[in-house]
Order: structure tokens, then C-alpha cells, then sequence
């Protein structure tokens, strides 16, 4: 049943998708501001699409090995598409759902190797631009999101979870650009005998060195409060996004993230795709 509403859902903004396009023509493409998105790496942006239009955003593929229990997980997703729609200037709502996540988990000391695979969990989310959405040194968002669960016990807790995101832009000088964004989310108990608080935070610092390239510098930290052990990743994470100069409304994106210590995924590599309508 859960997976039969991810899916409906997915169904249902496609239609969004298609119906908007009869608003979101050719003619406006000119008053469009610059194309902004949430990739690459872990920061979200405070910038919204604009109202009417459509934007995707996918990971083409994306693999995480994880080392830490004792274990050496492999996560594949065979792309990660998030669809935003401009719902005003200021506000958009966006939803993800990867259709296939790959899990291949083999345990060092025994050797036994267990797969499962199937659709990923549902995320909703809106994002409201509450500062610089037309331009200035500040800009300022509010991102909650939930979390349904459409996917299968191995590849999802199973759990309704979600969280609040608050990203900070600001333009530094020598076209330099800081991303701040502190983060709380409500989690399940590994028990599943509750809910705790989960903090993460992190600093992107991004450059454009180029008209169509631009690289990406990241410090990302995450404390889970769970009950009995209270756990912190770390990760450095570089990225770089190529927009081409005849082709605005596309972004090329990869990037690999860095474990700094034993409870963070040890490396994540993945290559993206981006397009607004």
C-alpha cells in the first residue's frame, strides 16, 4: 500500500508537470532567474524555482560504501530524481523517490553477503524563500520535509520521519558564495520504541571559475541523539556543476564525499543531471 501511494504521488506530480507547461512557456525563458539547485553535494540552497515552471533534479547513478559495524555496505541508486514545482516566486514544493536502491551488505568477520533491492522512501518537502530571492548579499530559507515510508524493510526504516532545514546564502567577495545550513530532524529509535532528535549542519564554500563551471568545497557533520548512543558523522565533500552558456536551463553536476571518521559512509561518488521547464 505504501509503495502503490509513493508511486500515485509521483504519478500525480507528473501531471502537475504536464499541466504546467501550458503556463510556463518559451516567452518567459528571458525573465527566468539564473538556474539554482539543491546539487551538487549536501547543501540545500534557500532558492526556489520560479512560479509555473518546473525543475528535476536526478542523480544519474550514486554508490556509498559504508565500512563502519563491522560491515561493508554498498548502496547503488540508479538515479534519485527530485521534481520541484514553482508554486509562487517565493515558494516551491518539492518531491523525491528513487526508484531502485541497491543495498549489498557483507559482513567482514563471517563473509556472508545479504542484497536486497527495490523502490526508495517518499520524501515531500516545501521550501520558502524568506530573504534574497531577487538578488543581494543575503538569502535566507525554510525547507520542512517528511519522510514516508515506500520502501521495503533493508532498504528503509520502515518509519514516518521529517525535519526542518534552514539555508543561509551569502555572496562573499571575489565571487565567492557561503552555504549554512543548520538542520533538526524527528527519527525512529533503532528499537522502534519511539522518536529522538537528530542535528546536522554543514559549510559549502563554491566558486565559479569559469562562465559555465563552478567548484564546490564542503565541511558536513551530522549528530544523531539516539537513545543509549549518540552517534556524529563527519564528511568533506567536493563538488563541480557545468551549466553550458547556450543551454541555461541545464546543469552537469558530480562530485565524491570523504568519511572523516569510522561512523560516516567511507565514500560516496555519484554524477548528476538538472533541467528546468
Amino acid at each position: 500500500m505504501t509503495i502503490r501511494l509513493g508511486l500515485a504521488c509521483v504519478l500525480g506530480l507528473v501531471m502537475a508537470t504536464i499541466g504546467s507547461t501550458a503556463f510556463a512557456d518559451g516567452g518567459q525563458t528571458a525573465t527566468l532567474r539564473p538556474l539554482c539547485t539543491d546539487r551538487p553535494t549536501k547543501s540545500t540552497s534557500p532558492c526556489t524555482v520560479d512560479a509555473g515552471h518546473v525543475q528535476v533534479e536526478s542523480d544519474l547513478f550514486n554508490v556509498t560504501v559504508d565500512r563502519s559495524g563491522g560491515q561493508t555496505t554498498v548502496t547503488w541508486l540508479a538515479t534519485n530524481p527530485t521534481i520541484k514545482l514553482g508554486l509562487t516566486d517565493t515558494l516551491d514544493g518539492e518531491i523525491n523517490l528513487a526508484p531502485l536502491v541497491s543495498v549489498r551488505t557483507r559482513d567482514r568477520s563471517t563473509g556472508q553477503v545479504s542484497r536486497v533491492s527495490g523502490v526508495g522512501d517518499l520524501s515531500l518537502r516545501l521550501k520558502w524563500s524568506l530573504l534574497g530571492e531577487s538578488g543581494g548579499p543575503v538569502a535566507v530559507g525554510l525547507s520542512p520535509y517528511v519522510k514516508l515510508p515506500t520502501a521495503r524493510v533493508g532498504v528503509g526504516n520502515g518509519a514516518v520521519e521529517g525535519g526542518l532545514i534552514a539555508p543561509v546564502n551569502l555572496n562573499l567577495p571575489a565571487g565567492w558564495s557561503l552555504v549554512i545550513d543548520p538542520e533538526v530532524d524527528v527519527l525512529k529509535n533503532a528499537a522502534n520504541d519511539g522518536r529522538h532528535l537528530n542535528a546536522s549542519g554543514l559549510l559549502s564554500l563554491s566558486r565559479g571559475v569559469s562562465k559555465t563551471l563552478t567548484l564546490s568545497a564542503e565541511l558536513w557533520t551530522d549528530r544523531d541523539f539516539g537513545p543509549g548512543a549518540t552517534r556524529t558523522q563527519v564528511s568533506a565533500d567536493l563538488g563541480a556543476a557545468f551549466i553550458p552558456v547556450q543551454a541555461s536551463n541545464w546543469q552537469w553536476d558530480g562530485g565524491v564525499n570523504f568519511g572523516l571518521n569510522r561512523q560516516t559512509p567511507a565514500a560516496q561518488v555519484y554524477l548528476g543531471l538538472s533541467h528546468r521547464f
